[in-house]
């Protein structure tokens, strides 16, 4: 059983070394952007798991993130973690190529950005819509998703 436990606490290690993307997997804006990057990010630098996961809790654990997540994604990259659209901008500078260019709104006060992000965040299921549970990813996509 140590063995067990031993090597998930491995696997949380790398994982918290690599870019992951939480995100709210009943969101089908979410899950749409979570195709988007799937299908840019040719160098496989972000992995994924729906903020309901499993894997989602575990990691934000191990990073000591005791506060309350705002809506929307997060990103935790070497062990820090990155909220709203902070994330989203540095999961696209990770990316890289002509993403990075985008990464560049970070020059956009803060102040501008979080009301926006959090008005969308709020509306997102009326706009957008909900499933009803989190959809499965496409096969040559699973790799790329911690559950």
């Amino acid at each position: 059983m140590g063995g067990a436990i031993g090597e998930t606490r491995k696997q949380l290690k790398a994982q918290q070394q690599q870019a992951v993307l939480l995100y709210d997997g009943l969101c089908c804006l979410c899950n749409r952007t979570v195709h988007f990057l799937l299908r840019i990010d040719h160098r496989c630098v972000l992995h994924f798991a729906a903020l309901q996961s499993t894997s989602a809790k575990s990691l934000l654990e191990q990073v000591d993130h005791s506060r309350p997540l705002p809506d929307g994604v997060v990103l935790i990259h070497n062990g820090k973690i990155y909220t709203e659209s902070e994330a989203a901008l540095k999961s696209l500078q990770l990316i890289g190529g002509i993403w990075k260019l985008l990464a560049m709104l970070r020059f956009i006060p803060n102040f501008i950005r979080k009301p926006i992000y959090r008005i969308v965040a709020r509306n997102r299921y009326k706009w957008f819509g909900k499933y009803d549970t989190c959809p499965l990813p496409k096969p040559e996509w699973k790799q790329r998703f911690l559950d």
